[in-house]
């Protein structure tokens, strides 16, 4: 059995006052029925695991794929782990757009992360041209063959699908769409890795979650949880999507 997971991605949000968050969050879900996962800014990444409690893991949004190096202000994921990170997001659209990272990139930071001993959430998705082109399967499937490498299992690789055009927007693909690409990375998973090993990585999704929605997203074939931004922020947002995904 996949355990879900509720992931929170903050983004460049948050200050240590935020880290009051973790504390109502761990307060509301003491014994949580799913696995919590909150990715601060890297400047509270070792404050976040001292706030959190042992219920809630911490992570960080991005690593170099270099161990060390004249990187500057880069962080690499020995660092994240000597902070106390167990996970990390790699390839998040944002980064790939903003940054110019390629599936190769994302890629060598699997790798590197990996290495480390860091989980790795990466990212794929599609934009709306390319969803209105009908090459969301093509650009899912190929965002996956380049940017996961051989060496992962379902203990260390988590796939979150986010649709770019749905992040931050309130737009959302309908129940049927986020279905067929699930459904689809689940089968290329299986492929690739071997049933076993296919089946065991657990596929979030990602885009304008929030509560009012959570708990039919859930119900969606292949979705073992979320990945949140904005609503991962404050506990009293985040914490009713946790409820819906312990209740799937």
């Amino acid at each position: 059995m996949r355990r879900k997971l509720a992931a929170g991605n903050w983004k460049m949000n948050g200050t240590g006052a935020s880290l009051a968050e973790l504390e109502a969050l761990a307060n509301a879900h003491p014994a949580p029925g799913c696995e919590i996962l909150i990715c601060p800014p890297s400047t509270l990444v070792s404050r976040a695991v001292k706030a959190a409690s042992q219920q809630i893991s911490i992570g960080g949004q991005d690593c170099h794929a270099a161990t060390s190096g004249a990187h500057t202000g880069d962080i690499s994921a020995g660092m994240l782990v000597d902070a106390g990170a167990s996970h990390v997001i790699l390839g998040h659209s944002e980064r790939r757009e903003d940054h110019d990272e390629s599936d190769r990139d994302v890629r060598d930071k699997v790798v590197s992360a990996l290495a480390a001993g860091l989980k790795v959430v990466v990212c794929v998705g599609e934009s709306l041209a390319e969803r209105e082109a009908n090459n969301t399967l093509d650009i899912i499937g190929g965002q996956m063959a380049g940017s996961i490498p051989d060496v992962v299992t379902g203990e260390n690789l988590v796939v979150a699908y986010e649709p770019i055009w749905a992040i931050g927007t309130g737009k959302v693909p309908t129940l049927d769409q986020i279905g067929d690409v699930h459904d689809f990375v689940r089968t290329r998973l299986e492929r690739r890795f071997g049933e076993g090993v296919g089946r065991s990585i657990r596929i979030l999704y990602g885009g304008s979650v929030k509560p009012s929605n959570a708990a039919e997203i859930f119900a969606v074939s292949n979705v073992d949880g979320a990945l949140v931004g904005g609503a991962s922020l404050k506990a009293s947002d985040f914490s009713p999507i946790i409820t819906a995904l312990e209740n799937a």
